[in-house]
Formats: structure tokens, sequence, C-alpha cells
């Protein structure tokens, strides 16, 4: 079953590869980042989101597909009509 959820979660990123992403990261002990980025690329086993921030310098972030299983990461998409997709 947990290899089903994980096929799952990578079409589901692969699908919006080029899309604009809200990625909330839990970094332990309470810590949570929310970063705005774009969903660069898609590999077999991570994911890549590159992040702009306000002093133009551009930072890759890449976490796993069961970094999204174990909700360690939430990732949500947002579309064209301002729609927001979370992929879980």
């Amino acid at each position: 079953m947990e290899k089903n959820n994980l096929a799952k979660i990578r079409k589901d990123v692969e699908d919006c590869v080029g899309k604009k992403v809200v990625l909330k990261a839990n970094k332990g002990r309470k810590k949570t980042t929310v970063r705005e980025g774009i969903l660069e690329e898609a590999y077999p086993s991570l994911f890549v989101v590159r992040i702009c921030n306000q002093f133009d310098s551009v930072r890759r972030v890449s976490y796993t597909y069961s970094d999204i299983l174990t909700e360690t990461v939430e990732v949500t998409i947002c579309d064209d009509s301002q729609r927001k997709i979370k992929i879980s």
C-alpha cells in the first residue's frame, strides 16, 4: 500500500513541474518554514524546488517523496486561477 502512495505522490509532483509551489517544511522542535518557489525538477527519488528571495539570490532545495508521505513537508501547488492544490 505504501508503494502505491509513493507512486501516486511521485506522479502528482512530476505533473506539476514548472508550476509555483508553497512549501511548508517541519524542521523539528516546533520549527516550521514556509517558502514559495517553482518546482524545477522531479527525479526518481527526489524533487527540486527553486526558491528566490528578496535579495535576488537563487536557492535550490530538494526533498524526497517520502517527506511528503510522512508529512515532514507539505507541498501546495498554486494554479493560474488562484486555486491551491495540496499534494499528499
